[in-house]
């Protein structure tokens, strides 16, 4: 039988409950939170990446860079400018006038151009690297519609040459690999450094965001549907995403329940876009589809970074400002099948009159070699329609707005003070035909000169061929 308690007990121990106090003799009314289970801490903790960066910068000198037009990547422009940069990062931007401090290399830079390292925001290099065959194919797991559990740096080969044309050619410091777009979620996307290194981890851009690739459109229903299995329609595609987000949602639930059994790589990606820690990169052409993505983002609560290739991204340019999200386009490659037949030159300057953020992408083992020139003829395309843009803006796609639709905005992609010395020197204006990159850093750490052959990089692979008069 319960004893009594008194009155004043009574009130005591009300007050002490009220004021989150333990009485003995009185249980809490609450029960003790249950413990996560360890799939679902190992599931939360998914953005501790197993596979760090091990990247290092390479040495470099205190550099200053006298005399020459620089384009700061965020649409100014400086005419014998004066850059500095130490210890792998930007120090000062200014003009002439500037002070140079002691025990810095100066570099007569007249009559050249200064800017950002290019950064290509859609490449496959290392995926499917050079030489182009068979046994070097590994930028899709085209065994499934959904493979979100795959992620595209496992594949990444960083003997590719690709890499070493990249930065010699066309002044690229960074950049962002991708799986292919045979899926509708093609799995884990990786930025790079444009470095040479032993591993993938050597190469890796400490502190940039995972990203995810999707793909819309006729490259996951012409895959799945050529083997007699869904999705083979547009509607098809939709409805096989529309149930893979349910499922994340579930998992991302469970998982803050603390309810999970066991890990699914698969969701973990999923769950990682949903928690707004991993960027959604969409490869889309349509612009009806574009509209429906952006909704069905709405509809999941995830956020669409960018678009890519995205050739009809001008008919909606107000939609994309409005959803801040990037069109990662090419200048004017259409036609090649049917969902590119209604793309126009003037693609890239439409989004940028309409305020949307533009960028120039390769997808392409040849054209990151020469992005500089394929912005150059979407300006040139701009301008014949009556939409006149600098010449300072036109860097902005090739520099600041490439690594914003990456989530490395922060780090590189603009000549600020603190950020990543990621740098080019061009023998000329860099969107002429006939200019070049003359001399290139990475984190102020000089990978290639023009002038001298102990700074023009080559891979192992290379190296490892028989040159004239070798044996073969």
């Amino acid at each position: 039988m319960m004893k009594k308690l008194h009155r004043p007990l009574l009130a005591a121990a009300a007050c002490a409950l009220a004021l989150g106090a333990t009485v003995p003799g009185i249980a809490k009314a609450k029960d003790a939170k249950k413990e996560p289970s360890a799939a679902a801490k190992a599931a939360r903790d998914f953005n501790k990446d197993p596979y760090p960066s091990s990247y290092k910068p390479y040495p470099g000198a205190a550099t200053a860079l006298v005399g020459a037009t620089v384009f700061d990547g965020k649409g100014g422009r400086i005419e014998r400018g004066t850059l500095l940069f130490r210890d792998g990062k930007l120090v000062a931007l200014g003009g002439a006038d500037l002070a140079i401090p002691e025990g810095f290399q100066r570099i007569d830079a007249t009559g050249k151009f200064v800017t950002p390292g290019i950064i290509d925001a859609h490449s496959h290099l290392g995926d499917y690297p050079s030489p182009s065959v068979q046994a070097h194919s590994d930028g899709n797991e085209a065994t499934a519609p959904t493979t979100p559990e795959v992620w595209a740096e496992h594949s990444v080969w960083p003997q590719d040459p690709g890499f070493t044309r990249a930065l010699a050619n066309g002044g690229v410091t960074a950049l962002h690999v991708l799986p292919g777009s045979a899926n509708l979620m093609g799995g884990r996307g990786v930025t790079l450094k444009n470095v040479p290194a032993r591993s993938v981890q050597g190469m890796k851009f400490p502190a940039a965001p995972y990203t995810l690739k999707m793909a819309c459109g006729e490259n996951p229903k012409r895959v799945y549907g050529g083997k007699g299995r869904a999705p083979s329609t547009r509607m098809g595609n939709f409805a096989y995403n529309r149930a893979t987000w349910l499922k994340a949602q579930d998992y991302r639930r469970k998982r803050d329940e603390g309810k999970l059994e066991s890990r699914d790589l698969a969701m973990e990606t999923l769950v990682g876009v949903l928690d707004g820690e991993i960027l959604v990169q969409n490869h889309c052409y349509r612009a009806d589809e574009m509209a429906l993505v952006l909704d069905m983002a709405k509809e999941f609560g995830y956020k669409v970074s960018a678009f890519h290739h995205a050739v009809e991204a001008y008919k909606i340019g107000d939609m994309l400002k409005a959803n801040d999200t990037c069109s990662a386009v090419w200048a004017d490659w259409w036609g090649f099948k049917m969902e590119a037949y209604d793309a126009i030159p003037e693609n890239a300057g439409l989004l940028y009159k309409a305020g949307a953020c533009v960028v120039i992408h390769s997808d392409d083992e040849n054209g990151i070699q020469r992005l500089n020139q394929e912005a150059a003829k979407a300006q040139g395309d701009a301008r014949r329609a009556g939409v006149d843009i600098s010449d300072a803006e036109v860097v902005r796609w090739l520099t600041l707005n490439p690594a914003k639709a990456v989530g490395i905005d922060k780090l590189t992609g603009s000549l600020d003070a603190g950020k990543a010395a990621d740098v080019v020197l061009w023998n000329g204006n860099p969107l002429s035909n006939y200019s070049r990159p003359e001399k290139v850093w990475v984190d102020g750490a000089l990978l290639f000169d023009a002038g001298n052959p102990k700074h023009r990089p080559v891979t192992d692979f290379e190296l490892g061929q028989p040159g004239e008069g070798d044996v073969k």
